[in-house]
C-alpha cells in the first residue's frame, strides 16, 4: 500500500463491512505482560527463551488457546516482576488466574495453568474481568491509531482491568476490544463508544452494533448468537450458545441455540456469501475476499429439536 492509500479501518467503515462472525477462535487465553516494543509477530519476537515459547505454543494448541502479550496503556515496565494471566472462556463466570514472572522459566507456571487448569506457583484468582484493547501498531497502524485512545479511555474508567494487547485479528474493525474471560469481541470502537459498550456488557447488555462475536463459537454460530441477542434485547453476550451447527447446503447453515433461562432455545438459518475483494489490512499487498453472513430465519426451537 502507498502512503496515500486509505487505512483499512477507514475503508471498511466506508464499505460498511459487518464485524459479525469475525471473533478469532480461542477457548483459553494466556496473557503475558511485556512492555515491548512489539514486532509484527509479537510473541515470537518477544525475547522469551525458545524452549519456554515452545511450551507456551504447545499448551495453547492442545487446549484451543491463544497467547497474547499485554501491557498497561501508556506505561512501560523497565524491570522487576511482570504479570501473567490465564482466562478460560468455556466456563461462564470463571475468574482469571494470575501469577508473576521474573525469569522466562517462571512462565512454565502459566503454561501449567493453561494446559491443566492448575494453579501454579504464586498464582491467584481475581474475579474482575479483563479488558484487552488491540494496540499492536507494528501489525497494523489502525490498531495503534484507533486502539490507544480507546485503551486510555477504558483505563480512566476501569484502571485495573484495562490492558493494551497484541494482535487479536480483524484489523479493519479497529479499535478492537476483547472482554475476558467471556471471550467476547467488540469492534469499530472509539473512546466514547468503548466506555458505553463496556458499561453495557458489565450490566448484562450487548451493543450489537459493535459486537463481533464469541471466541468459543464458529463464525456462523457467532452471527446466529448476535441475531438471538438482538431479538432478546437487553441480553448479556453469553445468553446464548450453540448446541448444533449443521451445514444444509453450499451456503446455508442451521444453528441450534440454547438460551439461558428464561430465554428460549432458538434455531437460526444463516446464509453465507462472498464480499467483493478488498484490502482487508493496511499491510495487504493485494485484495482478498471476506465472508458475509446473514440470518434469514430465526425462530423458537420445537421441543423435538432441543
Amino acid at each position: 500500500m502507498t502512503d496515500a492509500a486509505p487505512r483499512c479501518s477507514d475503508s471498511a467503515r466506508a464499505r460498511v463491512d459487518s464485524p459479525l462472525g469475525t471473533a478469532a477462535p480461542a477457548s483459553r487465553w494466556l496473557l503475558v505482560e511485556h512492555p515491548g516494543p512489539w514486532q509484527r509477530d509479537a510473541v515470537e519476537s518477544s525475547g522469551i527463551a525458545r524452549p519456554v515459547l515452545g511450551e507456551m505454543r504447545s499448551a495453547a494448541a492442545a487446549v484451543g488457546g491463544r497467547v497474547l502479550l499485554i501491557r498497561r496503556p501508556g506505561r512501560r515496565v523497565t524491570g522487576g516482576a511482570r504479570a501473567w494471566a490465564v482466562a478460560d472462556s468455556t466456563v461462564p463466570g470463571s475468574a482469571p488466574i494470575w501469577g508473576v514472572w521474573d525469569h522466562d522459566r517462571d512462565l512454565l507456571d502459566a503454561v501449567a495453568v493453561l494446559r491443566d487448569g492448575l494453579t501454579g506457583s504464586g498464582a491467584s484468582v481475581e474475579a474482575d474481568p479483563l479488558l484487552l484493547v488491540c494496540a499492536h501498531g507494528r501489525h497494523d497502524v489502525c490498531c495503534a491509531v484507533r486502539g490507544r485512545p480507546v485503551a486510555a479511555a477504558l483505563q480512566d474508567r476501569w484502571f485495573g482491568a484495562t490492558w493494551e494487547c497484541s494482535h487479536v485479528g480483524g484489523d479493519r474493525f479497529a479499535a478492537n476490544l476483547v472482554v475476558l474471560p467471556d471471550g467476547v469481541f467488540y469492534g469499530n470502537l472509539d473512546a466514547a463508544s468503548a466506555v458505553d459498550v463496556v458499561e453495557a456488557h458489565l450490566g448484562g447488555e450487548t451493543r450489537i452494533e459493535h459486537f463481533r462475536g464469541l471466541s468459543t463459537e464458529p463464525p456462523v454460530a457467532q452471527v446466529a448468537v448476535a441475531a438471538a441477542l438482538a431479538r432478546s434485547a437487553p441480553a448479556a453476550p453469553r445468553s446464548f450458545s450453540s448446541t448444533s451447527v449443521r451445514r444444509d447446503g453450499a451456503d446455508r447453515w442451521s444453528v441450534q441455540l440454547s438460551g439461558t433461562a428464561p430465554l428460549p432455545d432458538l434455531v437460526a438459518t444463516v446464509v453465507t456469501s462472498a464480499r467483493p475483494p478488498a484490502r482487508l489490512t493496511c499491510a495487504a499487498m493485494r485484495e482478498t475476499t471476506a465472508m458475509a453472513y446473514e440470518v434469514v430465519a430465526l425462530s423458537v426451537a420445537d421441543t423435538a429439536e432441543r
